[in-house]
């Protein structure tokens, strides 16, 4: 395994240009000026620095790329790696009863410090952003990565990727054209796959020509900001010949994906009051919960997933969300509503899960539009019935995201036929202590005000990039993916077990 020694510079030295020290085989890494992408491709001694004058071009045998914010992206893998509809001897279509990507292998990317990318647009930081979505592709492009945390030299045995996965919905309506962009100025050739354009093929798939209907759009409020899928939509129904009236109304789901990855703004399974840091809906505040519907929000306030300032939650002047299926609640009321006091006279047919965290809670959200679907007002009137159907199909965007990977390495020739899917490997990204710049709290992670203060264009080692374990992804969430991701576990626990790469953890860090 080799290595490249790091040493990060005192504050006062980091205006000076990078320079290594070929003799001690040190590197030295400064805060550098500038833009990621010309970074990236032109300077040689950056640690970002990618050459793509030898970069391997259609190398059947190098591995698949997919990148999210969080473990949200894991859901989109789940597609890939379960997807089978196609024979594997002929590529024909049809299911064979093995997997179609059997002899791919994949690296995935969950950049978990720098979640939720939902928030960069409301803090006026696309710039940051689109920055950090190009260090993702810049990561899985590369050679480099971490053993752990606490390591100070980077490897460099990491393959690049032959196509890209932005298995991320925010990243996607953000970042796609900005990676294209940067592929294109690298004179590569690597295909970038995004979430959205699948998402939207696959809800269009369940409506006829001539039906009216409307479109929900469950998203992190990055997404909804971007109108990304609000625009795709169109713009296929349009390129597709749909003649019929159909609507999109789209909600931002703020604190459903952070829940899920138990990001300490949004949830803290430790918490019995309210604190000062929370960011998710509230009494007051943007984005308010509303009092006169707590008989349909149906919160439950068992074993502190709402957190209250006063005993009788009637009562509350501080009221906290700390649970995700109650976030899901606040979330699908307020889209309900919205539909509600709209002038709209078409019914909800279909939901788009705008987010790759949110197929972790298909049954909580089933289980609230059936309650809507058969809540009665005072006056024993149903409320919602008119306005949506009793059987919302939730279209997952994952598994056209694996069709169009799929049809892409067929028509390319660029399947492995000699690979092995359990050579796939896992990454997450966490804080980066040896950075003197960083603020980072008690728990490891980057305040809030400071993982949405810093800027574009100061370009430096934020985060380090280092394998899945436990001691970077917490029991809970491994509980979790073993129940609703099972083979990706699989492969998760493989990487730890038996890939050289993770050789350095110790037993009870494995998963």
């Amino acid at each position: 395994m080799r290595k490249i020694n790091l040493t990060i510079l005192l504050a006062a030295l980091l205006i000076i240009g990078c320079k290594q020290n070929k003799e001690k085989g040190v590197v030295q890494v400064p805060v550098v000026k500038g833009d990621i992408i010309e970074t990236i491709i032109d300077d040689k001694e950056n640690f970002y620095h990618v050459d793509f004058n030898n970069y391997p071009s259609n190398d059947t045998s190098l591995p698949i790329g997919v990148f999210d914010s969080g473990t949200g992206g894991l859901t989109v893998l789940k597609a890939i790696v379960n997807y089978d509809q196609n024979q594997n001897d002929t590529q024909q279509n049809g299911s064979d009863g093995e997997i179609d990507f059997e002899k791919e292998s994949f690296i995935y990317l969950g950049d978990q410090a720098n979640m939720p990318y939902g928030n960069y647009s409301k803090e006026n930081k696309v710039d940051l952003l689109k920055e950090h979505i190009i260090k993702d592709a810049q990561f899985l492009m590369s050679n480099k990565y971490y053993s752990n945390s606490n390591d100070i030299a980077v490897n460099t045995d990491k393959e690049p990727v032959k196509a890209l996965v932005i298995a991320c919905n925010t990243a996607t309506a953000y970042g796609k054209d900005y990676i294209e962009e940067f592929v294109k100025r690298a004179n590569s050739d690597i295909k970038v796959i995004g979430v959205i354009d699948a998402g939207v093929r696959g809800v269009l798939e369940t409506m006829e020509k001539d039906e009216d209907g409307i479109i929900g759009v469950l998203a992190t409020a990055g997404t909804v900001a971007s109108k990304g899928y609000h625009n795709t939509i169109l713009k296929f129904k349009d390129q597709q010949g749909f003649t019929g009236a159909i609507e999109v109304f789209s909600q931002g789901g703020i604190g459903i994906a952070e829940a899920v990855d138990e990001d300490a703004n949004y949830f803290d399974k430790n918490l019995k009051k309210p604190r000062q840091d929370y960011k998710g809906p509230s009494l007051e505040g943007d984005v308010k919960i509303d009092k006169t519907l707590f008989d349909i929000y149906n919160f439950s306030f068992d074993n502190s997933r709402m957190l209250c300032d006063t005993e009788k939650a009637d009562d509350c002047s501080i009221l906290q969300i700390n649970d995700a299926e109650n976030y899901v609640r606040y979330h699908v009321v307020t889209l309900m509503e919205n539909i509600r006091k709209s002038n709209s006279t078409n019914q909800l047919k279909s939901i788009i899960l705008g987010c790759t965290h949110y197929p972790y809670l298909v049954k909580e959200i089933n289980l609230v539009l059936d309650e809507l679907y058969n809540y009665k007002d005072k006056k024993g009137n149903y409320l919602y019935r008119k306005f949506m159907m009793e059987d919302i199909q939730l279209v997952d965007p994952a598994v056209n995201t694996a069709k169009e990977l799929y049809d892409y390495l067929k028509q390319e020739s660029l399947f492995n036929p000699n690979g092995n899917i359990k050579d796939s490997e896992f990454y997450i990204s966490v804080a980066n202590k040896d950075n003197s710049n960083n603020q980072i709290d008690e728990s490891g992670r980057f305040p809030y005000d400071y993982k949405y203060g810093r800027n574009a264009g100061e370009i430096q080692e934020y985060v380090k990039i280092v394998p899945f374990s436990r001691d970077n992804i917490s029991a809970d969430i491994l509980a979790r993916f073993q129940i609703q991701i099972p083979y990706v576990y699989q492969l998760m626990q493989n990487f730890n077990a038996e890939n050289e790469k993770t050789k350095e953890l110790n037993e009870k860090s494995k998963i």
